[in-house]
């Protein structure tokens, strides 16, 4: 086998520079995804008819159309359409915090359909007002049941975030891409990008598993 490891060892700054890339990113898009998909989580559960439409539509559309799509929308067409130059940050965090809205949103609906309608009801018959009831009542314990799945959706969103790479933001990925074109071997640096994806999502998974003892524990 042609493996050189010792060739990359001077890139190694530059690839783990991506980190700090990636992260700054990915954070900003789950803070997006998180706020916009608890407002469309509402929407779906609220009794007022004008929301759901909107809010199932909305999911419906960034479910069902591939990620790399929507990324290369917002990066290629907002120029075309509006004559602003967009950069690669934005456009990744506009589609990557877009996308994970609408799955957010339906994890958080389950979990607020999975509290007992007893607490909905003795709210309700306490007086208390639907807004204070959701902040306060519903949406605690509805975190609590989703934060498996909240974890995952973090998770997946991180080891997505390679597809930036494609619009030329140098985050992790693209890093690795550039040393590898640098020095005609690919393999080397992508499996040192790769392990690199592996411990942060190591390291999000114990992150998600310590959250999950301690709410357990506060029960």
């Amino acid at each position: 086998m042609n493996l050189d490891f010792s060739q990359i060892v001077p890139y190694i700054p530059f690839i783990l520079e991506g980190i700090g890339a990636t992260l700054k990113f990915v954070s900003v898009s789950i803070v997006i995804g998180f706020i916009l998909g608890t407002l469309l989580a509402l929407c779906k559960v609220t009794k007022v008819p004008v929301f759901k439409p909107f809010a199932d539509a909305y999911t419906s559309i960034f479910r069902g159309t591939p990620l790399i799509l929507q990324l290369m929308i917002i990066y290629y067409a907002v120029p075309q359409l509006t004559g602003y130059d967009i950069s690669a940050f934005i456009s990744a965090v506009l589609a990557f915090g877009l996308n994970s809205a609408a799955y957010i949103s339906e994890i958080i609906r389950g979990g607020i359909q999975a509290v007992e309608k007893g607490q909905t009801e003795a709210a309700e018959a306490l007086g208390i007002p639907y807004r204070p009831m959701m902040a306060h009542i519903i949406l605690p314990q509805a975190f609590k049941n989703i934060l498996p799945a909240m974890m995952n959706e973090f998770i997946t969103l991180t080891k997505e975030s390679a597809l930036v790479s494609t619009i030329g933001y140098l985050d992790l990925m693209r890093r690795a891409q550039v040393v590898g074109s640098d020095l005609y071997r690919n393999f080397e640096p992508l499996l040192f990008a790769g392990l690199i994806y592996w411990v942060m999502v190591f390291i999000l998974t114990q992150c998600g598993r310590l959250l999950e003892r301690r709410l357990r524990q506060s029960d």
